[in-house]
């Protein structure tokens, strides 16, 4: 099984990187390394197709300080109607359909320097733009 990234994971990182073309890329990534596959998350490939459903985002995208926590509010917003999303968490919060799309305190790994995205199996092969304002859609 040779993993690969869901197809919305891939335009929306098309997307930010589009949008923030000297974006600090440091703490970006899709796929598991060892601490991800010894627990549950959707950076480790999917059985059995090998799809990687999550990635990271740098949280510096090179502009003002609040940038990535405005792309994070806004992924919060548009996971209410675009169901390809699946959860998303930036700075101990995490939101997802649970409480409808409303932050609420994550107490796993704390996510400060990067945005993490979830995606849903809708999102597989799904290729359509994410309509956000932060990135000019």
């Amino acid at each position: 099984m040779k993993p690969w990234l869901s197809k919305s994971a891939e335009t929306l990182r098309r997307q930010i990187n589009s949008a923030f073309p000297d974006r600090d890329k440091r703490s970006d990534g899709w796929i598991g390394d060892a601490r991800h596959s010894a627990t549950k998350s959707d950076h480790n490939p999917a059985l059995p197709s090998g799809v990687v459903r999550a990635i990271d985002i740098d949280s510096d995208l090179g502009g003002p300080a609040n940038n990535a926590q405005y792309l994070a509010n806004q992924l919060r917003l548009l996971g209410k109607t675009d169901k390809r999303l699946a959860y998303v968490i930036f700075n101990k919060k995490i939101a997802s359909p649970i409480l409808f799309w409303k932050w609420r305190p994550y107490r796993g790994y704390p996510h400060t320097s990067h945005i993490h995205i979830s995606f849903t199996a809708l999102g597989d092969n799904d290729k359509r733009k994410f309509k956000l304002p932060i990135l000019g859609e």
